[in-house]
């Protein structure tokens, strides 16, 4: 009714009620409550209502970039976007014509499409609606005249061209046609017509371009991107001084088009390929404006939705009346208009008359040859959405929704006095907006915690899938493929194989992301072929109008670039200039690579597949129980572990007053003592162990900064995945065939490789309809052997062994009630509620899972604990397995060399080196040549010089050692200059032929662990409609006879034991608890019925009305039972 107003005035983010770590060990969400102050305002009664109302709970980030939902840590993956912005391209027609054409994209709002069609009339399109003529849309902007359009465009052809196809001839005919374009079922009356084109392009609340659209717009219609690099074909003059800026037939460079950009000039001639004259006009973003059109005084329309640039203060009462930022409305037109006549703007983020007239310039231009297409997948034009910008799409959703309830409640309230602004809010609409986005979004992940780098790495993710991108089906190869722009910004080894494959990427090392939304990247700046000291960050747009070098360029003590020609970046292309004209140089060797990717030594000699699959297996290496630094190291280490949160470091100087494995106690300079608590056996989401251990002691002076802890593959401080180990490149019986791999027992017996891996397992007790289940000792049918490790209530004892089957936590659970007999109510009465009837729903140790249980958590209402509704009790166990390494374990080095192990052999079956070491691992030396990483054999070389100096070698990323060097180095070390050496067979004690690469190498046991994968099946579930076994593991599955396998059997014949499989090994109900008891008693197996799936079969048909009969031999119908109805 137009009586109430609803004001927002300013928010509040309140304390959490539990720290982020209480909310991973209850299982709930951390997150803050958020509240807004509201206004309501009464204009019947001018009474004024304040409020503060609860607008739900906003999760919050933890230190380390992550969110905990429902007790669970999750990372919100940064989205990699098109950009919002204004896009030119061309289409080739026939032999040798092509079309130009561009779209305008908005944030939210109608996609505008302007293009050439094949008889050169410049269209326009509205929401993929059908084509109109663009002069048709001018007009209706206002520029009635067809001389008004010709001199918008300089009197080109093209334009005479598309003006012939249009029909219409002055504003309501346009706004006319185009409402009929659009809206072909609505009545085309003159409000309807007049309001469209406003709101669809010119309303802010409808049309939003975003700051970063915005910016792209105005970048991409400036003036001095066009002209540059061409030739004036007039002198240039500015409109208000008269001066004359640029002479005829100058070639304009960076500079001559700054200047012209800042000047006052309409339109620059210049020649295009043709050596026509075309005029290139200036469009200015910042302009002084008149509020109302000066012979009738009406609101000057074509300013609606600019931004002020300035304050508006009334003069008499010193008051603000529009602040600087605001967008004009018609409103805030007349309120300023009473105080003066023309204000300071700037374009806002709505469409404006002048982008289009400007766009469509460009358009025409381009025909001609000036100006440039885009490309889409130039870093320029995608941008990447942070977590703050995709929970605010999903809040604006919120808030939208919101608005809706807000305006139905007020138009249905009876009594307007009594109306406060709780009253009129439903804050659920916008709390199922969050929680769907951190709970369900394709972008909010479950956190990859396998070690410490998969986690950092899984933060710094670029990802093109998710809402308004791409899907995979969808992406092409050029989107997935590597770009010139990505140098520096996005790593081109570090990204999924299979169909994500150049969807998901991850951020460079150096690169970080600007206020738009671009990926930045470093430079060092070059002048006159001299290095300075400024470091400047560039985004892909900037970049492309530098000459870059490389970091290898020879440069003498002054910083002084030696070389007279050096090679250098520009754009896509690879360039030799002089020294002099170089821009900038980059500023490490490893820039262009992930983190990932800079761990890997000698990334320079591995092939890119290769290096991707080694680069993504470092993320799946599982923490061991001893973790050990590497030898050959590329320097990057201590910096991951320290940026990924999992070691200690001491916050200031001090000495170690007390330590022991839970906590360390430091005294620093002043005597203030600070307690650092580490984490013991927590376990990660992929149920890996997180166990942080002192590498300090008692007494020791430590400095600010210094690793007093490590944490889960770590080793004094510096990331640690994996062991070095002692291998030889050679053939063994074999059993390294197709990258199998043999190992010695030796690192069975002293768990080189063994990890320690937890399972939680869950059990809650709710209300039923016949009663609440009960968590208890007394379980009926089971033996007192069987609950000798549970405590009174049932729970299991900490410290137990448990195997697979044994009670963790017994629970009963209320049978139905059934009509009692004359015995039972007389136990009942004498015995009261005992004999009740209970089923035994205890949580047992799934198949496969056995271990040591190190800790039971209990959540209940009596201790105050948040459950939800209808559960009365939760008990966690946590189930520890120390897992050896064995047959069947996937184990790789850092270069993509995979395997799975395939022997382990006694240590005396090893093979031994001259001084009777044996060697730990032998590798396949067929899996090298043809994959082409041959940095793992330069790695073995290094790392046994490594080993017998004593020392770490660090070789960074593209600036490591060299053949040479490594040469040199065995040399010194009084190794083989080949890096071979004689060994002996184990078994016989005999040389082998030939010499054997040997060395030390890097070796990560991977999560793909046989204890998950290893599955048999004993009699277990079925399927509901087939009657067929279940799949898979999770749910003790059987495995699959497939159409295939059934032509295997049909040609060898083998006629019965096909039938079995089909019926009483599968889906024959009837058949196969037949032939169970058979077995136990000892008789022949009776002879198979008819498989379920084969009724399933005949009620399919009956379904379709098809009577379908089974007959036999003598042509007698056989009688289908029908197993699955009820009994009645």
């Amino acid at each position: 009714t137009g009586n109430l107003v609803l004001n927002y005035i300013n928010y509040s983010i309140k304390e959490p009620k539990y720290s982020s770590f209480e909310c991973w060990e209850r299982g709930s969400t951390y997150a803050a409550p958020l509240e807004a102050r509201i206004s309501l305002y009464n204009k019947k009664t001018g009474e004024i209502k304040e409020q503060d109302v609860f607008m739900g709970e906003l999760p919050l980030m933890t230190d380390s970039g992550s969110f905990i939902i429902n007790g669970a840590e999750r990372v919100v993956v940064n989205q990699l976007i098109r950009s919002p912005g204004i896009y030119y391209g061309s289409e080739e027609y026939g032999e040798n014509k092509i079309l130009y054409n561009f779209r305008i994209i908005p944030n939210r709002g109608s996609w505008l499409e302007f293009g050439f069609d094949s008889n050169n009339m410049i269209y326009v399109r509205i929401d993929k609606k059908r084509k109109i003529p663009a002069t048709t849309l001018l007009r209706a902007l206002g520029y009635e005249k067809n001389e008004q359009i010709m001199d918008l465009f300089d009197y080109s052809d093209i334009i005479q061209d598309t003006l012939a196809k249009d029909n219409t001839t002055n504003k309501k005919e346009a706004l006319m046609e185009i409402f009929r374009k659009l809206r072909p079922s609505e009545p085309p009356t003159d409000k309807n017509t007049s309001q469209l084109l406003d709101r669809l392009l010119f309303d802010p609340r409808r049309y939003d371009l975003a700051d970063v659209g915005r910016y792209k717009v105005n970048q991409k219609l400036n003036i001095q991107n066009r002209i540059l690099d061409k030739t004036t074909a007039k002198v240039v003059i500015d409109n208000i001084t008269g001066k004359q800026l640029v002479k005829k037939n100058v070639h304009i460079n960076q500079k001559i088009a700054e200047l012209i950009k800042q000047s006052n000039v309409e339109k620059v001639y210049v020649f295009n390929h043709n050596d026509e004259e075309i005029a290139v006009y200036n469009e200015k973003d910042e302009t002084i404006v008149n509020l109302f059109d000066s012979e009738e005084g009406i609101i000057n329309e074509s300013i609606i939705g600019l931004q002020l640039i300035e304050d508006i203060i009334d003069r008499k009462s010193g008051e603000i009346i529009a602040q600087s930022g605001q967008l004009l409305n018609k409103e805030l037109i007349n309120k300023i208009g009473q105080i003066q006549s023309t204000v300071k703007v700037k374009k806002g983020n709505a469409l404006t008359k002048d982008d289009l007239v400007a766009s469509l310039r460009y358009l025409v231009n381009l025909y001609y040859g000036v100006g440039y297409i885009d490309d889409i997948d130039h870093l320029g034009n995608r941008r990447v959405k942070t977590v703050g910008e995709l929970l605010l799409d999903q809040f604006y959703i919120g808030l939208v929704r919101m608005e809706r309830v807000i305006k139905e409640r007020m138009t249905i309230q009876p009594d307007l006095s009594a109306v406060t602004p709780q009253s009129l809010i439903n804050i659920r609409p916008l709390v199922a907006a969050i929680k769907q986005f951190f709970g369900s979004s394709q972008l909010s992940q479950f956190m990859d915690q396998t070690n410490p780098l998969s986690e950092i790495t899984h933060k710094r993710r670029l990802s093109a899938l998710g809402p308004g991108g791409l899907t995979r089906e969808r992406a092409g190869f050029e989107v997935r493929d590597v770009h010139y722009s990505h140098y520096g910004r996005i790593c081109p080894i570090e990204t999924p194989e299979g169909p994500n494959i150049g969807l998901i990427g991850s951020l460079s090392i150096y690169a970080k992301i600007n206020d738009y939304g671009f990926i930045e990247t470093p430079y060092r700046k070059v002048e006159n072929g001299k290095l300075t000291d400024e470091i400047v960050y560039l985004t892909a747009d900037e970049e492309d109008q530098y000459k870059i070098a490389q970091i290898s360029v020879k440069i003498d003590n002054q910083n002084n670039i030696v070389q007279e020609e050096v090679p250098c970046r520009y754009r896509d292309d690879y360039l030799t200039v002089p020294a002099q004209e170089i821009d900038f140089i980059d500023v490490a060797p490893n820039q262009m690579a992930s983190i990932s990717a800079s761990l890997i030594p000698f990334l320079d000699h591995d092939d890119a597949n290769r290096a991707l699959m080694g680069t993504n297996m470092q993320r799946q290496s599982v923490p061991i129980i001893k973790p050990e630094m590497p030898l050959v190291l590329t320097g990057m280490e201590e910096k991951v572990a320290r940026d990924s949160g999992t070691i200690i470091v001491s916050e200031e100087d001090g000495i170690i007053e007390k330590m022991d494995s839970n906590r360390i106690i430091l005294k620093n300079n002043n005597g203030i003592r600070r307690e650092y608590f580490l984490k013991k056996f927590y376990r990660s989401n992929q149920g890996t162990c997180i166990n942080q251990r002192p590498i300090v002691d008692e007494g020791q002076k430590v400095t600010k900064n210094n690793p007093i802890a490590d944490g889960p593959n770590t080793d004094q401080g510096y990331l640690s995945l994996g062991r070095n180990v002692l291998v030889a490149y050679m053939a063994w019986e074999g059993y390294n065939f197709e990258d199998a791999i043999v190992i010695s027992e030796k690192l069975v017996q002293e768990d080189t490789f063994t990890s320690i891996h937890i399972s939680e397992h869950e059990c809650v007790a709710r209300d039923t309809k016949l009663g609440p289940e009960e968590i208890t000792a007394d379980i009926p049918n089971i033996g007192e052997s069987n609950l000798a490790n549970l405590d009174e209530d049932g729970i299991i004892r900490i410290g137990t062994e448990v195997e697979p089957g044994d009670i963790l936590v017994g629970k009963v659970t209320p049978k139905g009630e059934t009509e009692l007999g004359p015995e039972e109510r007389l136990l009942r009465a004498i015995f009261g509620e005992k004999a009740r009837e209970v089923r035994d729903t205890s949580l047992r140790v799934p198949h496969g899972d056995k271990g040591k249980v190190i800790d039971v958590k209990v959540f209940s209402r009596e201790n105050g604990d948040e459950i939800p509704a209808g559960v009365n009790k939760i008990v966690r166990v946590f189930i520890a397995q120390k897992r050896k390494i064995s047959e069947g374990d996937k184990i790789s080095g850092r270069h993509g060399n995979k395997g799975v192990i395939a022997k382990i052999l006694p240590i005396n079956d090893m093979p031994f080196l001259p001084d009777g070491t044996p060697v730990d691992i032998i590798l396949n030396p067929l899996g090298v040549p043809s994959r082409m990483n041959v940095g793992q054999i330069l790695e073995v070389h290094l790392g046994w010089v490594a080993k017998t100096l004593g020392l770490n070698m660090i070789t960074p990323v593209f600036n490591g050692a060299t053949e040479e060097d490594i040469e040199k180095a065995l040399i010194d070390a009084g190794l083989p200059a080949d890096g071979k050496s004689v060994l002996y067979d184990g078994r016989t004690g005999l040389p082998f032929d030939q010499k054997v690469t040997v060395g030390y190498s890097y070796i990560l046991k991977l999560i793909h662990l046989v204890d998950d994968k290893i599955h048999a099946r004993s009699t277990g579930p079925y399927s509901l409609v087939t009657q067929q076994p279940l799949g898979g593991k999770a749910q003790f599955g059987g495995q699959r006879f497939g159409e295939m396998e059934v032509w295997a059997l049909e040609g060898y014949g083998a006629a019965y034991n096909l039938q079995e499989m089909l019926t009483v090994k599968s889906d024959d109900v009837t058949g196969r608890i037949k032939t169970y008891e058979s077995i136990v008693k000892g008789e022949n197996i009776p002879v198979p019925g008819i498989p379920e799936s084969f009724k399933v079969l005949i009620r399919e048909l009956r379904s379709l009305c098809l009577n379908v009969k089974v007959l036999d031999q003598e042509g007698k119908e056989i009688e289908i039972k029908e197993d699955l109805e009820t009994k009645e």
